[in-house]
């Protein structure tokens, strides 16, 4: 099965038939509710939130986390088609999709307690609670290994 976008690197070939139907879900997805609002959004300099919760029933939100704690369950590779696609349509979408899944929920999931990973992932997940990920310092910028902050 191929990728239903432009494959220029030729490697469809190597995706399972669930990863195609991800790519083929997210394509459907960006073109059906994305495309049409986002000029507007950029021109206002919004985000459109109300696509929040339509991310998290697609299962984009922590799209690579165990289905255990509500997430999606996918591959690795189904979440980076995600992330594709999404990029494809704004690249403020896929970074919150993107902050979400990665820098927040991941490290909820590698380093938080049993309790925390109950608690916050199946929300997180549905798109209920929103997480953040702070990294710029006034000194260094994006810059982890210069920061100064310690909680």
């Amino acid at each position: 099965m191929k990728l239903e976008c432009l494959d220029f690197l030729g490697i469809s070939e190597h995706f399972s038939d669930e990863e195609i139907m991800v790519q083929k879900t997210a394509n459907e997805f960006v073109v059906k509710e994305i495309m049409p609002i986002i000029d507007e959004h950029f021109s206002k300099g919004t985000f459109p939130f109300d696509l929040v919760g339509q991310f998290g029933h697609l299962g984009f939100l922590g799209a690579n986390l165990p289905e255990k704690y509500g997430c999606g369950g996918m591959s690795h590779v189904a979440y980076g088609l995600i992330c594709q696609e999404l990029e494809r349509a704004d690249s403020g979408i896929r970074s919150f999709v993107s902050v979400q899944g990665s820098l927040v929920m991941y490290p909820i999931y590698a380093y938080g307690s049993e309790e925390q990973k109950e608690l916050w992932l199946p929300l997180m997940a549905q798109g209920k609670k929103i997480g953040c990920f702070g990294l710029t310092e006034a000194n260094f910028g994006s810059n982890p290994a210069g920061m100064l902050t310690k909680a």
